[in-house]
């Protein structure tokens, strides 16, 4: 059964008389433990059909259907709750909280979202930072580590809960070649342990070439031909 499901799926924006049209009645479906790509210039998109299928955007028309959840008749708490309980974010600028230690900034989704008891709590966090390298550093602060290893710790928290999606927003973009070829790298990794599918929106060759299917957006369509298998 796919993961994702889209049908004539529409969003869009109104500014005073200006209406405009995101997302333009596209169709298109994501399989289980996929490495997917939406592709396109600035403005194709992109980020509004990252933001739908994360339930931080509702559709406007159209059917999406994200784990047998249609995302459209998800209210706001609703929405918060699924998102928190099935979906994990990767931002382009890592996004990690510069008070809280790498190991507590794993941790936050689970006392956030799912309140695990501690024991429970301090044994996973402790697995994902073996599983991206980063037990080390589990006591440091964001300030004290690196780009690459601050995107390894993004990973890990996107991964803590067991999500079964990994949203990546330009997770490379602030890497150098090397970095990034690790970060990407890692992520497979992690789809091939754990069975999550990652779906990226970039501009990145590097994450366009390691991409599985890819999705290529234009003017809010998905040009004829998107979506095969490119692996």
């Amino acid at each position: 059964m796919s993961l994702i499901v889209a049908e004539n799926l529409e969003k869009t924006y109104y500014a005073g008389e200006i209406v405009v049209k995101a997302i333009r009645g596209i169709d298109f479906t994501i399989e289980p433990a996929s490495f997917a790509a939406f592709v396109g210039p600035s403005g194709s998109g992109k980020s509004t059909l990252l933001n739908m299928i994360g339930c931080l955007d509702p559709p406007t028309g159209g059917i999406l259907t994200v784990a047998d959840q249609d995302i459209s008749l998800l209210n706001k708490k609703d929405a918060a709750l699924f998102r928190g309980n099935t979906i994990g974010f990767i931002f382009q600028d890592f996004n990690l909280i510069p008070v809280l230690t790498v190991a507590e900034n794993v941790e936050y989704p689970l006392l956030m979202v799912q309140n695990w008891p501690k024991q429970k709590r301090n044994q996973r966090v402790e697995e994902l930072l073996s599983a991206v390298g980063m037990s080390d550093q589990a006591d440091k602060f964001p300030s004290q580590i690196s780009g690459g290893q601050k995107q390894r710790v993004a990973v890990a928290r996107a991964l803590v809960t067991n999500a079964k999606l990994v949203l990546a927003d330009e997770p490379t973009a602030n890497l150098d070649r090397k970095t990034a070829h690790k970060i990407i790298t890692l992520m497979k990794d992690m789809r091939d342990e754990f069975g999550t599918t990652f779906i990226f929106s970039t501009h990145d060759p590097r994450v366009v070439e390691n991409a599985e299917t890819i999705f290529t957006l234009e003017d809010g369509s998905l040009l004829q031909g998107s979506g095969g298998n490119h692996a």
